[in-house]
């Protein structure tokens, strides 16, 4: 009874962080609460560096928070920067390192999260695994490895068992005597 009740308490206990993981980390573009933004450029330093990752979730922004959002007319592209003043129908925002204010204005709609978290340089990380030439590069690199000629090993050579080779090896000598030993014969002579 208790290896049952130990087993599905382990069970209720992955099920509940499997969960949690879905619920905190799915992503907006598919309808979920959360973003994940590697930074580009200098404009959010010395908050963020280029190549740090930062997590956001949907929220009510308010003045001082950290937002990414889409403006109007970019395809998607998305900006991570500071609100310093507005409401939820026209923020104003600005980078902490820059001295002008960006030229969008967004409302609520248009930010797709405030930012929680951020992990220093874990963006560089992730955009170097997701390039598809490192990822090229390392297939031909693992095909080289594996179709490239290998010499052949000792190992490789099957030794017969103890004995057994040096007995076909004195025969093959005595053999060999006997041939050299053995006057030719012209044709026809009775020897």
């Amino acid at each position: 009874m208790t290896r049952r009740l130990r087993s599905g308490l382990a069970t209720a206990v992955t099920l509940a962080f499997i969960a949690g993981l879905v619920y905190f980390f799915w992503p907006t573009t598919l309808g979920g609460c959360s973003t994940l933004t590697i930074v580009s450029g200098q404009s959010m330093e010395p908050t963020y560096y280029t190549g740090d990752l930062v997590w956001a979730r949907c929220g009510e922004p308010q003045v001082g928070d950290v937002v990414v959002y889409e403006p109007p007319g970019t395809d998607g592209a998305r900006v991570i920067h500071r609100i310093i003043d507005g409401d939820s129908t026209a923020w104003v925002i600005q980078g902490d390192n820059n001295a002008f204010l960006d030229p969008w204005e967004p409302d609520n709609s248009q930010v797709v999260g405030i930012a929680r978290l951020h992990i220093p340089n874990l963006g560089s990380v992730v955009y170097t695994l997701a390039n598809p030439y490192i990822w090229i590069s390392l297939f031909f690199l693992a095909a080289a490895i594996y179709l490239w000629p290998r010499a052949e090993d000792d190992a490789d050579v099957e030794t017969p068992p103890e004995g057994e080779g040096e007995a076909e090896a004195s025969d093959a000598v005595v053999a060999a005597d006997a041939v050299v030993a053995a006057p030719a014969q012209a044709p026809g002579s009775d020897a």
